[in-house]
């Protein structure tokens, strides 16, 4: 369906330039992430991928694109812009959502034909945010390895390797003696049902891994894999950011369920050493 909807904008903004040789030109760059003074911190590390957003003119939907980029508009005067961060979510390129956590960022200002609008949105989480984090800044963990079914260890590390943020991330080393890595939130949290929840993380692997998700109720515990992380080559792994979208888990979940977050890995197919690196995870709930 967003596939269709992309190859649809495509064609409406060739007509428009075909069919309207002076439009008005909008260019929109890439979001700025920036503390909350609200939040008083407790967001964490900014780390963000928004490279998508969402487009409205007027409270018209204008439609998904890639920021950067500049687009023609059959509008001139003046016009109310609302621009919302978009994060693929799941790591899916085509699903590409309004990140519910985020401001929106809004202006009203003049549209000209034949000269270009640029803007430069900066956005921050919502007022009423509440977080689950472990940026491996403090001298504790809060993930566990788990006791019976994990060979390989998480520890905290900063060596030769530029962290994404901050000074420290997570790190575990596979190879064909530690070959199993399985571990845990410690925390248990009671999220609200039908609320948004995202669990974020930055990683920069080249062993592929998973995250999954157990809810605890007294009416026992439910597990089911989630989400794969797919390994980077080593000559060009690099930090990435991905946006898990929990919401629908949880709602499917029994009521009085608190949930844990976990990650397995076994050392890929042909590997004799590989690593993860995860950093700023992030449960963020309303």
């Amino acid at each position: 369906m967003r596939v269709l909807l992309y190859f649809v904008l495509v064609s409406v903004l060739s007509a428009c330039i075909k069919n309207n040789p002076n439009p008005s030109w909008i260019e929109v760059n890439p979001f700025i992430l920036v503390s909350n003074p609200s939040l008083s911190g407790s967001e964490g590390q900014l780390t963000q991928d928004f490279r998508d957003v969402w487009l409205y003119i007027d409270d018209q939907m204008i439609g998904c694109f890639q920021a950067p980029f500049k687009i023609p508009i059959l509008k001139e005067g003046n016009v109310n812009i609302k621009i919302y961060p978009a994060v693929r979510n799941n790591g899916i390129a085509t699903d590409k959502k309004i990140y519910p956590f985020m401001n929106v960022y809004e202006i009203n200002s003049q549209l000209t034909k034949d000269q270009t609008l640029t803007v430069n949105p900066v956005t921050s989480y919502v007022n009423n945010s509440n977080f689950w984090i472990e940026d491996f800044e403090d001298a504790s963990i809060k993930i566990q390895d788990d006791p019976n079914t994990s060979i390989a260890s998480l520890f905290t590390s900063s060596d030769n390797l530029t962290p994404f943020n901050g000074f420290n991330y997570g790190k575990v080393v596979l190879n064909t003696m530690d070959s199993v890595w399985v571990a845990n939130t410690i925390d248990q949290l009671s999220i609200p049902k039908n609320k948004p929840c995202f669990l974020e993380v930055d990683y920069y692997n080249t062993n592929s891994f998973i995250q999954g998700f157990l809810a605890v109720s007294a009416n026992g515990n439910i597990y089911q894999d989630n989400t794969g992380f797919n390994e980077q080559p080593l000559s060009t792994v690099k930090w990435k950011k991905m946006y898990i979208e929990l919401t629908e888990l949880i709602g499917n979940s029994a009521n009085g369920s608190n949930f844990i977050q976990t990650f397995k890995a076994k050392l890929d197919i042909g590997q004799t050493e590989t690593f993860i690196c995860i950093d700023n995870i992030k449960i963020v709930y309303k």
